[in-house]
């Protein structure tokens, strides 16, 4: 957090009080913790814990971020709907790394900019749920708040909220870390290596519309290479960690005062969001989150109205300091060209300008007659291009797609190339929450946003 060789500044106690100003207002979506002794103590041992991020990275971040907000790049993020500790192994987590990089190589080509590489990964472990408990048969019990605060299986002794999952999620989100970093700075992630991947994906015969962009990518490499590009320095990516700033018992220990500045970071994560169940404006989400100096998402969805918007930036970005404030839609393939102009016109004449991207997930999901959550391929894609549509008839920018998926061949999501249908759902459905676009599905909305991209 601090070179030695610079003085250290001392945190004022006023912004030590504020961080807490929170504890006194209305708070959605936190657990009934059983022992609030255990969760006190968990909470100050995650207190004692190193930070899982850094004071610069997160600034480098905000600096990108900006870039993007300016329509100078282009944000990428995506991973699971939520982490399970059981899923933070080293196959999973290559291959979740591995699908981004090869999304990001590919928007990269089309959007000639710069891609900001983010994972919604290493802290998504906390869900918000639209009831408190769940009901089968004649049984009722906790819901599943995900793995940082009760188990999946449908039993007392797991859907009790056990404090000792928080600092389980630490540990768990370190290993995540200290992997991602291995693979991002040690040579796997190699413009070449990833280009190659790509290339047996086009290479597909139920691909074949994205096989000329793939050409052009691979001359494009080519001729870098002609030209003494120095690959050396294109084998390493910056990559960044978000989640959902959700539970407040594992947020605020790990937020730490910057030595060199004297002012707060949440280090649990570099980029932190609101989502809509908590993001009322004199809640306690919004107060905390309006204090840290990290960048701040909010999921906006068809309902918001201009002055909820412009309430948000207030308090979210009083200085209108760029890359600080993104703003994530979720508004449904069937809602977003309306519901989106208004707020983009709405931007236009107000003093900010916070980043917007599109999570065309969240809008579009639906039930099978079997049970299943799912959501189709098109509507997501449908979304996504209502998206950049909106834009080009307001003219602001597109700045990034927030996207949940694996790297794994599962089939949780309707269509694709592959045409996963619903009989396909039973064979490999893995999620323990919502569906996710699995390795293939998400290559081919790569390379369909690279081609609204190059428009």
């Amino acid at each position: 957090m601090v070179d030695p060789s610079e003085p250290v500044v001392l945190a004022d106690p006023a912004v030590v009080e504020g961080l807490d100003h929170w504890r006194s207002l209305p708070i959605k979506q936190q657990p009934s913790w059983p022992d609030a002794d255990a969760t006190a103590a968990a909470s100050a041992e995650l207190a004692t814990l190193p930070p899982l991020v850094f004071a610069g990275e997160v600034d480098d971040l905000r600096d990108k971020l900006a870039n993007a907000a300016a329509g100078r790049a282009f944000l990428l993020q995506g991973g699971d709907c939520a982490e399970t500790f059981a899923g933070a192994t080293a196959d999973q987590i290559k291959n979740r790394v591995k699908t981004i990089l090869q999304m990001a190589v590919v928007l990269t080509y089309g959007a000639s900019m710069p891609i900001v590489k983010m994972g919604r990964m290493a802290g998504q472990f906390a869900k918000p749920r639209s009831s408190d408990t769940e009901t089968r048969g004649d049984v009722t019990l906790p819901a599943f708040r995900g793995d940082v605060v009760n188990g999946y299986e449908f039993t007392p002794e797991s859907r009790a909220a056990d404090p000792r999952r928080l600092v389980q999620g630490y540990h768990t989100a370190t290993a995540t870390l200290n992997l991602v970093r291995a693979f991002t700075q040690g040579g796997f992630a190699d413009l070449r290596e990833v280009h190659k991947w790509n290339r047996g994906f086009a290479a597909n015969p139920a691909n074949q519309r994205y096989e000329i962009l793939a050409r052009d990518i691979d001359r494009a490499i080519k001729f870098m290479e002609a030209a003494g590009a120095d690959f050396d320095e294109l084998r390493r990516v910056d990559f960044y960690a978000g989640h959902e700033g959700l539970l407040m018992d594992y947020e605020r220990p790990l937020t730490r005062i910057d030595t060199r500045t004297g002012t707060p970071y949440v280090t649990s994560g570099h980029f932190l969001w609101i989502g809509e169940r908590t993001r009322d404006l004199d809640g306690a989400h919004v107060d905390f989150f309006s204090r840290v100096r990290n960048p701040i998402g909010v999921k906006l969805g068809p309902s918001t109205d201009v002055d909820t918007m412009l309430r948000l930036i207030d308090k979210l970005d009083p200085e209108r300091e760029p890359g600080r404030l993104t703003f994530i839609t979720r508004m449904g393939a069937g809602r977003i060209r309306d519901a989106l102009p208004p707020l983009l016109e709405a931007i236009q004449r107000a003093d900010a300008t916070p980043l917007w991207v599109t999570d065309p997930m969240h809008g579009n999901g639906l039930t099978t007659p079997t049970g299943y959550k799912t959501r189709r391929f098109d509507d997501v894609v449908d979304e996504v291009t209502g998206f950049f549509e909106a834009h080009r008839a307001v003219g602001t920018h597109p700045g990034g797609i927030h996207v949940e998926l694996t790297g794994d061949d599962v089939t949780e999501c309707l269509g694709g190339s592959e045409q996963i249908d619903e009989a396909d759902l039973a064979t490999r459905y893995e999620s323990l929450c919502d569906p996710r676009l699995n390795h293939m599905q998400s290559l081919e909305l790569a390379f369909l946003v690279a081609e609204l991209l190059a428009k």
